[in-house]
């Protein structure tokens, strides 16, 4: 699910917001809570660069699992399927996550590259030196599986 903000136009720079996800009551049980920002978002939503937590992953007993709890992805073609067989563990890493609890997001991007940065720490949780889409511009959008009840607030793009 997207909610696109059409009166924005990014290309470089900072995102940054509150998001809070958990898998909706009756979701699969392979449900991880999957929310997070897109950006540079084309078009008819045709193509976009997105950042996402997977919460339930944060704190799993499964150490494999815990590694999957950020993602990026850049949709439609380099789906995390894509990305995790054709490069494991390039696009995806670990970061602490509580499902249902608010988490500090910040998106810093520059060319190419991508940085994501969770619960104010100093250091990204997520690093991508290869943004598929380019140096290129379009709307940032609020992003959400359809499994998961997303909510967000304190939105900020510089």
């Amino acid at each position: 699910m997207l909610s696109i903000l059409t009166t924005t136009d990014f290309k470089d720079g900072v995102i940054e917001a509150e998001i809070a996800g958990s898998p909706r009551p009756g979701a699969p049980d392979d449900s991880r809570g999957f929310i997070g920002i897109a950006f540079r978002v084309q078009p008819r939503d045709s193509r976009y660069e997105c950042f996402y937590i997977r919460p339930t992953n944060g704190r799993a007993d499964d150490q494999l699992r815990r590694n999957h709890s950020t993602q990026y992805v850049s949709e439609p073609e380099y789906p995390w399927s894509r990305l995790r067989k054709e490069s494991p563990g390039v696009y995806e890493s670990y970061v602490d996550l509580e499902s249902g609890a608010w988490t500090k997001i910040k998106i810093v991007v520059a060319g190419t590259q991508a940085r994501l940065y969770v619960n104010g720490a100093d250091q990204p949780a997520l690093v991508v030196n290869d943004l598929k889409l380019g140096e290129t511009h379009g709307h940032v959008a609020l992003w959400a599986h359809w499994t998961t009840d997303a909510y967000f607030s304190d939105l900020a793009i510089k």
